[in-house]
């Protein structure tokens, strides 16, 4: 039986906040040509790892787009760049989200 050695993150955003785990920087273009890592380009790129319960507006909660699991598209220096258990992930609020990628 395989067990997953990687923590699972614990933390809960609040209002329209969301956490993402950003892909990585590709060290290939399609080209061919080998990107040096000082060279590479912020990842725009990710998957969603938690969402906060949505924002308060004329006193109801405005629901969330995006859920658990989700890959996005978001602005390129969107969010803030976190560590949690030797993990870098961006929180974000939800208008800082692009578009959502269907697999």
């Amino acid at each position: 039986m395989a067990t997953d050695t990687k923590a699972k993150l614990q933390i809960q955003p609040l209002a329209d906040r969301v956490v993402v785990r950003p892909s990585e920087a590709e060290s290939q273009r399609p080209s061919g040509i080998y990107v040096a890592e000082t060279a590479k380009e912020k990842p725009q790129k990710g998957t969603i790892v938690a969402v906060g319960p949505g924002k308060w507006e004329d006193g109801q909660v405005e629901p969330m787009n995006v859920q658990v699991g989700d890959t996005v598209l978001f602005a390129k220096y969107a969010g803030t760049e976190i560590r949690i258990d030797d993990e870098d992930v961006l929180i974000m609020s939800q208008k800082d989200i692009l578009a959502k990628i269907d697999a």
